[in-house]
C-alpha cells in the first residue's frame, strides 16, 4: 500500500537539490562568499553540510528505526564533517553529489517504507530521546526548508552594505542582525 505521507515528504525532499542549484549554480564568488549570519555558513557550507545529512543521517535513522526500534540509539551527527572534506571541492560539484545522493536516499526511503503504519515506528535520538519515523521524516523535510533559506540570507547578505536606506523594508536583512 501506498504512503500518502510519504508521498508528500517525497515531493518536498525531491525538490531541493533543484532549488538549491537554481540560487547558486553559475553565481560569481562575490555572491557564494558571504556567510547567513556572524560566524555562519555560506551557500557552500549549506550544500557540504546537506550532504553529510545524506550520508549519515536521513537514511541510516530511518533503516535503524526499522531495523531495531528504541534498542540502539542513533549514531551521533556531524554537523561539521563538511568542513575538512569538502576542503578544496567545487562547489559545482558539491551541488551535484547532494543531487545524486539524494535521488539515492528517495529511492531507498521508498524501499523502506511501505505504509503509514511504518511512520509510527519508534527510534531513539541520543538527545531528544523516543522520535517516530514521522517525526524524523518531517524534520527531513523542515530541514531542507531551512537550508534553502539559510542559502537565501547568504545571498541577500552578500549585498547587506550595498542596499543603504533600503534596510529597513528587507527582512531578509534585518533578520540577520547588525
Amino acid at each position: 500500500m501506498a504512503s500518502p505521507v510519504l508521498d508528500e515528504t517525497v515531493a518536498l525532499l525531491e525538490r531541493t537539490p533543484r532549488a538549491v542549484e537554481a540560487l547558486v549554480s553559475g553565481l560569481p564568488d562575490a555572491w557564494l562568499e558571504t556567510p547567513d549570519t556572524a560566524g555562519g555558513w555560506t551557500p557552500r557550507d549549506v550544500v557540504g553540510h546537506l550532504i553529510s545529512a545524506e550520508m549519515a543521517n536521513w537514511i541510516p535513522r530511518t533503516e535503524l528505526i526499522l531495523a531495531e526500534g528504541t534498542a540502539r540509539p542513533f549514531d551521533s551527527f556531524d554537523r561539521f564533517a563538511h568542513v575538512e572534506r569538502d576542503a578544496g571541492a567545487a562547489l559545482p560539484a558539491l551541488v551535484e553529489r547532494f543531487a545524486t545522493l539524494r535521488r539515492q536516499n528517495l529511492a531507498r526511503l521508498r524501499e523502506l517504507v511501505r505504509e503509514d503504519a511504518d511512520l509510527d515506528r519508534r527510534g531513539l535520538h541520543p538527545d531528544l530521546g523516543e522520535v517516530t519515523l514521522h517525526q524524523l521524516l518531517s524534520a527531513w523535510t523542515v530541514h531542507d526548508l531551512d537550508h534553502v533559506q539559510q542559502i537565501q540570507a547568504a545571498l541577500a547578505g552578500s549585498r547587506d552594505a550595498d542596499v543603504g536606506p533600503f534596510k529597513r523594508f528587507l527582512g531578509i536583512l534585518l533578520r540577520r542582525g547588525g
